[in-house]
Order: structure tokens, then C-alpha cells, then sequence
């Protein structure tokens, strides 16, 4: 545990433990809240994931939208990245690619909190088969 040496440090560990108890309580119910899953493999950091994940952080807060955030690895649309996998409540996925602050800011304002879709979606290539 780091030591705590001045009063912004004492903030700071204050603040990281809200937003980890925050997730924390969100988590207990996902399904009721809009999810977003930031591709973190390699190729996403590399290509900016780390700063689009900060961004949906920042502003969905600052906006006080509901939402529950997380990275996952790799996605498999290395060409495409960051990728982004948006899930309304009640709906299926929606996955993004290239991915970057002014795109994001598109899908918060349209697709999140309007449900209009926003350009840039990867389509699905592949469906599974029940087996009957």
C-alpha cells in the first residue's frame, strides 16, 4: 500500500476507491446498465485504446450516464483497432472499430443515448448454430 505523504495523496487514494467501489456496485447488475468493453490487447494500446477508454471513463462521468466500463483482450479485429463492443440494455452487442476520441464522442451522443446507430460498426461474419 503506498504511503500517504500529503493531502492530495490522501485524495487521490480516496478518489480511486469510489470509482473501484463504484464498478464494484455496478457489477452486481450489468444487464440493467449500458456495457462497454475496450479491446486492451497489445494492438489496441498500440493503437490508442488506452486514451479511448480514459475518454468514455471521463465523460461518461461527467455526464452521469450509467454505464459500466471494462478492457477486454483481443477482439480479433486487429485491423480495425481500438475496437470498442458497446451493449445497450436488452440488445445485442454492437462492436466499433478506429475508435478514437471524436468517434466516441459520436457514439455517446447517438448510440448510447439515443439508440441511433453511428457509422463505423464491424459487422458480424459469423453466427453459431444451436445444436438441436
Amino acid at each position: 500500500m503506498a504511503k500517504v505523504k500529503t493531502l492530495d495523496d490522501l485524495r487521490k487514494m480516496n478518489e480511486d476507491l469510489k470509482n473501484k467501489i463504484n464498478l464494484r456496485e455496478k457489477g452486481d447488475n450489468p444487464e440493467s446498465l449500458v456495457q462497454i468493453k475496450v479491446s486492451m490487447a497489445t494492438c489496441g494500446i498500440a493503437s490508442g485504446a488506452k486514451e479511448v477508454m480514459d475518454y468514455f471513463i471521463d465523460e461518461l462521468d461527467r455526464q452521469n450516464i450509467g454505464v459500466v466500463i471494462t478492457q477486454t483482450g483481443c477482439m480479433g479485429y486487429c485491423y480495425a483497432e481500438p475496437t470498442i463492443e458497446v451493449t445497450l440494455p436488452g440488445q445485442e452487442p454492437v462492436v466499433y472499430g478506429y475508435v478514437n476520441e471524436e468517434k466516441a464522442a459520436g457514439i455517446i451522443e447517438k448510440y448510447i443515448k439515443n439508440g441511433e446507430m453511428v457509422d463505423g460498426i464491424i459487422p458480424v461474419n459469423y453466427q453459431t448454430l444451436d445444436k438441436q
